[in-house]
């Protein structure tokens, strides 16, 4: 039985034995982790979690891991009756919205986005009223009210491909007023925007990237798009998080900069250790409010649940359906 204990711990260290030391893994997670990998069976219930989760969580106990299109699409294929988000509000509503017969938790309610709260469906309604007849594409970052305001969704990873699908030359693009200018400069489109931002990508800088460059010659720089289009100026390309992950894998670069949440280096340094990550770290305090300990403590109450009034979640599911199909 002790032979079996250590092989199974052993299993459960590797994905991140480049990473982490042993003693400080067994001291700190190896506890939850086990106890978490019992419970998702007895439970019968997986945990999706985003890129920028930590590595104890994205590489230990997460079923399926990718960014916030990757998981929407996942979300749609699970076959457990419980679904864990580790990840923000909005996401587990996403969830929600695509398995309203499942139940689905987020292991703190408070963790929340900055771009959802930026906007409210009253503010939807206005820019409506505004421009009447203009498409309206909501980045995934928005609640479900907000989502049942607009005509399609998008992500990060498929803004482009959503946006030119539509046809039209002008779009109302909410909530993410960077991402909605740097699409509108690759697709020429005109975007009716929404003052609202990342609050980890808003403060990246052009400077901060340039002495990054004289600090580290050769460095590749790819910046996730909810940056500043002044920053995505200085980096040599762009993408989300799934793309990052794919350009790393594609290219194997020696040195790269993703500026983006820090988590993301973490986690990809485990995949890939013949790449140096440099890593400007800035972290979000949302994401970081899921843990492995609020992670055992979801699946042993079955809190937080995450329910949508019916009349929101048709109109954001069909949304959210559209934004799938493209």
């Amino acid at each position: 039985m002790t032979a079996l204990l250590s092989d199974s711990r052993d299993a459960l260290y590797r994905p991140v034995s480049r990473i982490m030391r042993r003693d400080q893994w067994e001291r700190l997670y190896a506890e939850d982790i086990e106890a978490i990998q019992r419970l998702k069976q007895q439970c019968n219930a997986v945990i999706l979690a985003h890129n920028y989760q930590t590595p104890e969580i994205f590489h230990c106990v997460a079923d399926i891991r990718g960014d916030s299109l990757a998981l929407a699409r996942a979300a749609q294929n699970v076959r457990a009756d419980v679904i864990v988000i580790a990840g923000v509000h909005f996401m587990a509503e996403t969830a929600k919205l695509l398995n309203p017969d499942k139940t689905v938790l987020i292991p703190d309610a408070a963790a929340g986005c900055s771009l959802a709260e930026g906007i409210t469906e009253r503010d939807v309604l206005s820019l409506k009223q505004a421009n009447p007849g203009v498409p309206v594409v909501t980045y995934v970052n928005s609640s479900a009210a907000v989502k049942a305001q607009s005509d399609i969704c998008c992500t990060s990873g498929n803004a482009r491909k959503v946006v030119e699908s539509l046809g039209v030359p002008r779009v109302i693009m909410i909530p993410d007023e960077f991402l909605a200018r740097n699409i509108e400069a690759e697709t020429g489109i005109e975007m009716i925007t929404w003052p609202a931002h990342c609050e980890v990508h808003e403060r990246f800088t052009p400077q901060e990237i340039r002495q990054y460059r004289r600090v580290h010659p050769g460095v590749k720089v790819m910046a996730h798009p909810e940056c500043p289009p002044s920053v995505l100026a200085e980096a040599d390309c762009a993408g989300s998080t799934a793309q990052m992950s794919h350009y790393i894998k594609e290219h194997n670069p020696q040195k790269i900069l993703l500026v983006t949440e820090c988590s993301m280096s973490d986690n990809l340094a485990a995949e890939f250790p013949e790449t140096e990550f440099v890593r400007p770290c800035n972290l979000c305090a949302h994401m970081k409010r899921i843990t492995l300990p609020t992670i055992r403590h979801a699946l042993e109450t079955m809190q937080t649940q995450v329910d949508i009034p019916q009349d929101i979640a048709a109109n954001a599911r069909r949304a959210v359906e559209r934004m799938l199909a493209v």
